[in-house]
């Protein structure tokens, strides 16, 4: 069932919100410290492409807050926002909720991503 809700995922709005992280990835990539920030965009842009069967765990420290800061002023809130409302619009119909959850924990993972993993759901 997974692999069903996933491709029907890239289809309608997964690819765009992965396309998004890829791009911040790139411009984070840009100069030599944003290196680190950026793989950390690229590792993340998976669960854009196949988020149903996946949780995300956090795990945060002094340092991935500081990080978390910088990205939410530099980046976070675009994507957040972006999948936000994507999210809000898949809601409005009752096939499309448990795509709109997901573009909201895609959203959620925006806003925090440092000190954060992907992880299979049990």
């Amino acid at each position: 069932m997974n692999f069903i809700g996933n491709l029907i995922w890239i289809i309608f709005g997964g690819l765009f919100s992965a396309i998004g992280w890829w791009i911040a990835g790139v411009f984070w990539c840009i100069t030599i410290v944003g290196i680190p920030v950026g793989i950390q965009c690229f590792k993340l842009s998976s669960i854009s492409l196949n988020p149903f069967g996946k949780e995300i765990v956090g795990d945060s420290s002094a340092v991935s807050f500081l990080i978390n800061i910088i990205w939410i002023i530099v980046s976070g809130l675009e994507l957040a926002l972006a999948n936000a409302v994507i999210g809000l619009v898949f809601c409005i119909t009752i096939v499309g909720i448990p795509f709109g959850l997901q573009f909201f924990k895609i959203a959620r993972l925006a806003l925090a991503p440092f000190g954060a993993k992907v992880v299979k759901a049990d």
